[in-house]
């Protein structure tokens, strides 16, 4: 698992990355680095999420990247498809946001043992 995780947590600090020309680009760099955080303590402490603490961290994060997938979630139709979100910022931001929150979701795989 480990090694997933680090892939992933690479991906995220791309994304991270990547709001360097955004107009909201500290808004959402602070969201992608809420997975990163999970995934490096997944990668390094994994244990902590058997402790109290390291659970209610974990739940605080995802339920609060659940919560802006639903307030991102796109509006336009076939918001999957490149051509769209290609074009269209909220499609781009409300997929960032999903894919935050699955990665983030990932590390209940994590041996916390």
């Amino acid at each position: 698992m480990r090694i997933l995780h680090g892939i992933l947590l690479l991906i995220m600090l791309l994304f991270v990355g990547l709001q360097y020309d955004d107009p909201d680009g500290l808004q959402w760099a602070v969201m992608y680095l809420a997975p990163v955080l999970l995934l490096l303590i997944a990668i390094v402490r994994p244990q902590t999420y058997a402790e109290l603490p390291g659970k209610l961290l974990r739940w605080t994060v995802i339920i609060g990247l659940a919560m802006g997938v639903l307030y991102f979630w796109p509006k336009t139709d076939g918001f999957w498809r490149q051509d769209v979100w290609w074009e269209t910022e909220t499609a781009r931001e409300g997929m960032g946001m999903m894919i935050a929150f699955l990665v983030a979701t990932s590390t209940f795989l994590a041996r916390s043992k």
